[in-house]
């Protein structure tokens, strides 16, 4: 297999450089254009890369694939998210295969948040793979094989290669970080070449996780999601494992009038930024919603 980057992301981070990427959503409904124009307004030329996820938090909307491929059209350097919550082997296979056609070439693996988290609490999980083997999987796949065998065991041999730039996630500031450690090496040995992280507000939390994977050679981006009132941040104390939102920055947020919530949520962004961008290659901006604000965090960040 060839050493050429098949991505632009994965050019950007082998140059070494810090980078930057950013996370859209799809709708819940059709009426997409709205998220394509704001990425091309505001991330277009901004960033390496831009994220689409994948029925996030368990939330019916529309399809990653959708969304990539419109964003692929106009321009803008996909990440095709994947959840193997929702699909079989075949079914993602297959759709590695169409991300692939349609000019696709990076794929972040996630297992995904279980269905009782979302607004269709009645559906059934499939969870067939989980991430680790989805990169398994997408190995096979760039080797010229599926996950399937004949009747003799002998494997089932495509008509055409995909190449792919494999990505994977880790929790840095979970409570137990050792098990974080393990999965991530896990990852990496089955073929993830970069990592995005969870939400990070922790610096020094963080820089003690990067001092662990020190062995693992892929590039990891800090993960940072835009916090939008001091009320988010407390529900992401509560409810989302792994994230801790200090109480400093908590404070901020409350003793701001709320005209000024985002011109301080750009800075909080931007700060954590500038702090650990020595730790690591990247990072991963999600902003809810809010993409007009990431060349102000890029910005702040003292990466302009």
């Amino acid at each position: 297999m060839s050493n050429e980057p098949v991505s632009n992301l994965q050019r950007d981070l082998d140059s070494g450089e810090f980078v930057v990427t950013a996370e859209i959503g799809p709708p819940k409904g059709t009426n997409i254009a709205p998220v394509i124009h704001e990425a091309e307004e505001f991330l277009k030329g901004k960033v390496s890369a831009v994220n689409v996820t994948d029925i996030q938090t368990a939330v019916m909307r529309g399809s990653s694939m959708v969304g990539a491929k419109l964003l692929f059209d106009a321009g803008i350097e996909p990440v095709l998210q994947m959840v193997t919550r929702d699909r079989n082997r075949l079914a993602l296979q297959s759709d590695l295969l169409a991300a692939h056609i349609f000019g696709i070439r990076n794929v972040l693996c996630l297992t995904g948040d279980h269905v009782t988290m979302g607004d269709h609490p009645q559906a059934m999980p499939v969870y067939d793979l989980d991430s680790v083997s989805l990169l398994d999987a997408m190995c096979k796949l760039e080797a010229g094989t599926d996950l399937g065998a004949d009747m003799k065991g002998k494997a089932n041999e495509l008509d055409g290669v995909p190449t792919f730039f494999k990505g994977c996630c880790v929790t840095p500031c979970a409570d137990e970080v050792d098990p974080q450690v393990i999965k991530l090496e896990k990852k990496v040995e089955a073929g993830a070449q970069f990592v995005q992280t969870q939400a990070v507000y922790e610096p020094k939390v963080f820089e003690t996780f990067m001092k662990k994977v020190e062995h693992i050679k892929v590039p990891i981006l800090v993960g940072i999601v835009m916090l939008k009132t001091a009320g988010m941040a407390k529900y992401m104390n509560r409810g989302v494992p792994g994230v801790v939102v200090p109480d400093a920055i908590i404070q901020r947020m409350t003793d701001c009038e709320k005209p000024d919530r985002e011109k301080v949520s750009i800075e909080i962004c931007g700060e954590l930024v500038s702090t650990m961008k020595d730790m690591c290659q990247g990072a991963h901006l999600m902003t809810l919603g809010w993409d007009h604000c990431v060349p102000g965090i890029i910005q702040a960040a003292g990466l302009a």
